[in-house]
């Protein structure tokens, strides 16, 4: 999706040259458009990077700017709370960590991630 925002402005910045309603487009104009077409199509990439890697010693979350590492003692739980749109890590004083990876939306794909990571959580917790 990002790759064609990009190639959209790109078009678009390629085709202000040739405009006839009467208004001037520089080459600046043109680069300019491209830029922005640069810029949103990193950001929409953006949103298709989030990961979750988990093992025996701990979870790692990727969510759209910010990778965050866990140890398995710093974490209570992994919970999927009804009407959530994502899983989550709980942790103590209240608070979790969203993990926009494990989606709602992929419904068995994300039960099934949400089973893997209970069951390492609870087996570190036994150790």
């Amino acid at each position: 999706m990002g790759a064609l925002l990009f190639g959209a402005f790109v078009a678009v910045a390629v085709l202000l040259s040739e405009s006839d309603t009467g208004a001037i487009f520089r080459v600046s104009d043109q680069i300019a458009m491209g830029l922005v077409g640069a810029i949103f199509g990193l950001a929409c990439a953006a949103f298709g990077s989030p990961k979750v890697r988990a093992d025996a010693r701990g979870v790692s979350v990727r969510n759209v700017l910010t990778t965050k590492y866990f140890a398995w003692s710093e974490v209570l739980s992994v919970s999927f709370p009804d009407g959530a749109s994502f899983a989550r890590l709980e942790l103590p004083e209240d608070e979790y960590y969203p993990m926009l990876a494990v989606q709602a939306v992929d419904r068995h794909r994300a039960v099934e991630a949400v089973r893997g990571l209970r069951k390492l959580h609870k087996q570190a917790w036994q150790e």
